[in-house]
């Protein structure tokens, strides 16, 4: 299930609406089937690993990431029927599909059809995986990241807005690996007008993941890119991952209406002093009601930089 959940991350980010999932198909201890869920949704990751498996797949045993979709589709066959059709003896399910359509009729179907099935199995780790998924489905809006780099005392810029580059080349690459990750990139009209980003991925080998462009607020935005007026619109734009690159305001909005679901910080070792804070008001009126609300996963040296992961605490 581990190595499922490897190539489940292959997706990510180039999925659409569909979730990124993983699945791997073993017989005589040995690898005969691997897939992922491919760009734009389809084929999904079944799909592919039985198609590399062929009739080899009958008595194997099929790990997936998420359980398989049981649903007429118009862009393909449903993944439960595929399964049973190819007679395995047994699938390994991560999760239980949170999408009303499947929302455990696949397990059903397979167990019909005579084949063992196992589930919850490394749960907490197919959740982080497919947390944009579920995000959608439970609550109709995409997961969020807010990435934030700035100096140690917090500033984004100096005081005349110049900001290239606060952090350093490795800390850069690394950001841009967050956004070959993401659905979407979102900064504020001001971000735009300011700075006319280009919100690429910008590292040799991943040309091919490109999210798309939002920019919040009301004025006309480039050509190319879409535009949501308030950070609750985000509901509307049918995806499961985004990543939210806006300045002061941007950042802070969204963290004021409860959406950000984790946070990325990139701190560089400088002082700006007299610059331009990462954050406007977010709320608080309390400091008591500060402390709780992110817990660290991640740290790590990024060349002269410090990069620090925190998911928003339960």
């Amino acid at each position: 299930m581990a190595a499922a959940l490897s190539l489940a991350e292959r997706g990510v980010g180039r999925t659409g609406q569909n979730p990124s999932v993983g699945c791997i198909i073993v017989k005589d201890e040995r690898v005969i089937g691997r897939g992922w869920t491919q760009p734009g949704g389809r084929p999904h990751a079944e799909a592919m690993a039985l198609a590399q498996a062929g009739e080899a797949a009958r008595g194997s045993k099929i790990y997936v990431t998420l359980e398989p979709c049981a649903h007429i589709s118009q862009r393909g066959p449903a993944c439960a029927q595929l399964l049973a059709e190819a007679e395995p003896a047994r699938v390994v399910i991560a999760l239980q599909d949170p999408d009303p359509r499947t929302a455990g009729s696949g397990i059903m179907l397979l167990k019909a059809a005579g084949i063992a099935v196992t589930t919850d199995v490394m749960v907490s780790e197919a959740r982080k995986s497919l947390a944009g998924f579920i995000s959608r489905m439970n609550r109709g809006r995409p997961f969020v990241t807010l990435k934030i780099a700035s100096s140690l005392d917090g500033q984004i810029a100096m005081a005349d807005g110049s900001s290239r580059w606060i952090t350093g080349d490795v800390a850069r690459a690394h950001s841009h690996v967050e956004r070959a990750r993401a659905d979407a990139i979102l900064v504020g009209a001001g971000t735009v007008r300011m700075d006319t980003p280009q919100l690429n991925v910008r590292i040799a080998g991943l040309d091919a993941y490109q999210p798309r462009k939002i920019m919040l607020g009301s004025a006309d935005a480039p050509k190319g890119w879409e535009v949501i007026r308030t950070p609750q619109d985000i509901a509307n734009l049918d995806c499961n991952t985004l990543l939210v690159e806006g300045g002061a305001a941007t950042s802070a909005a969204f963290l004021r209406d409860g959406l950000v679901d984790r946070l990325v910080l990139y701190r560089a070792p400088i002082l700006l002093g007299a610059g331009k804070a990462c954050l406007n008001d977010i709320g608080l009126t309390q400091l008591q009601d500060a402390h709780g609300r992110w817990q660290l996963s991640d740290a790590r040296s990024l060349g002269r930089d410090r990069f620090e992961d925190y998911e928003k605490a339960n």
